[in-house]
C-alpha cells in the first residue's frame, strides 16, 4: 500500500492574535500586512495613534490600533495585564544613531540600546507571560539586523544592541521551548524605509551598500513579508533559537 503523500504545514494564521510594535511605518506595516493576510486578528502598536490607526483601517480583519511607548515598562506591563494573549509577537520598534564611536553620545547609546535591546526585551516578557497563561504556543519573531552578524562603520551601538537581540533571542528559545513557545529573528540587510531613506539619498552610500549586496539592489519591505509569514505559522514549527537572515548574500562574502 502506498503511503500518503506528506502536506505542506499551513501558513495560515486564521483564529489567531498578532502584535506587531513600531507598526505605524515601513517594516511594522508591512508586518502587519502579512499577518492580516494570512488570517490574523491584529493589534497595531507605536506612539502615534494617526499613523497605527490608519493603518489598521486598511488592514481590517479586525485590526486594531493600540497606543504605546514600548520603552515605558510599566506602560508595557499594564498592556498586556489588561488584554488577551497573542500568539505572534513581531518585535520591531527600533532606531539608530549612526556616529563614530568617538562621536557617540551617552544619550544616544541609551535611547539605541533602551529601545532596541531593553524595550524588545520586556515586551517580549509580556507577551510570553500571556501566552504561558493561556497555554498558548506562540511565536515571537524579533526584527534585528544583518548589523547583529557582521560589524558596520558608524554603527557600534547599533551593532551592539542586534548582537544583543541575537544573543537574547537564543536564550529566550532554550526557556521557551518546553513551553512550546519559539522564538527567532529576522536580520535585513538595508531596507528602504523612512528611517534609512535620508542615509540612502546620497547616491555613493547608496552604490556602496548596492555594491555590498550580492543581488545588486536594496531590500525591499515587501522581501521581509513571507519571512514574518513563515516564522509565525506552523510552517516553521521546528525552528526556533534561530536567524533568518534575509540580506541579498551581503553576509555571504
Amino acid at each position: 500500500m502506498t503511503e500518503a503523500l506528506p502536506r505542506t504545514p499551513s501558513f495560515r494564521l486564521d483564529g489567531r492574535r498578532a502584535l506587531v510594535t513600531g507598526a505605524g511605518r515601513g517594516i511594522g506595516v508591512a508586518a502587519a500586512a502579512a499577518l492580516a493576510e494570512a488570517g490574523a486578528q491584529v493589534t497595531l502598536v507605536a506612539r502615534t495613534a494617526t499613523e497605527i490607526e490608519a493603518v489598521a483601517a486598511q488592514i481590517g480583519n479586525g485590526a486594531e490600533a493600540a497606543v504605546l511607548d514600548v520603552t515605558d515598562i510599566a506602560a508595557v506591563r499594564h498592556f498586556f495585564a489588561n488584554r488577551a494573549a497573542f500568539h505572534v509577537l513581531v518585535n520591531n520598534a527600533g532606531t539608530n544613531r549612526p556616529a563614530p564611536m568617538w562621536e557617540t553620545t551617552e544619550a544616544d547609546f541609551d535611547t539605541v540600546l533602551g529601545l532596541n535591546l531593553r524595550s524588545a526585551f520586556f515586551v517580549a516578557q509580556g507577551c510570553v507571560r500571556g501566552m504561558m497563561a493561556e497555554g498558548i504556543k506562540g511565536s515571537l519573531i524579533h526584527i534585528s539586523s544583518q548589523m547583529g552578524h557582521i560589524g558596520g562603520p558608524t554603527r557600534s551601538v547599533y551593532c551592539a544592541s542586534k548582537w544583543g537581540m541575537e544573543g537574547m533571542n537564543k536564550g529566550f528559545a532554550l526557556d521557551l521551548a518546553p513551553h512550546g513557545i519559539r522564538s527567532n529573528t529576522i536580520a535585513p540587510t538595508f531596507i528602504e524605509t523612512p528611517l534609512t531613506r535620508p542615509y540612502m539619498a546620497d547616491p555613493v552610500a547608496r552604490a556602496r551598500i548596492i555594491d555590498k549586496i550580492k543581488l545588486g539592489r536594496l531590500g525591499q519591505v515587501e522581501d521581509l513579508m513571507g519571512a514574518v509569514t513563515f516564522l509565525a505559522s506552523d510552517a516553521s514549527a521546528l525552528v526556533t533559537g534561530t536567524s533568518v537572515v534575509v540580506d541579498g548574500g551581503w553576509t555571504a562574502d
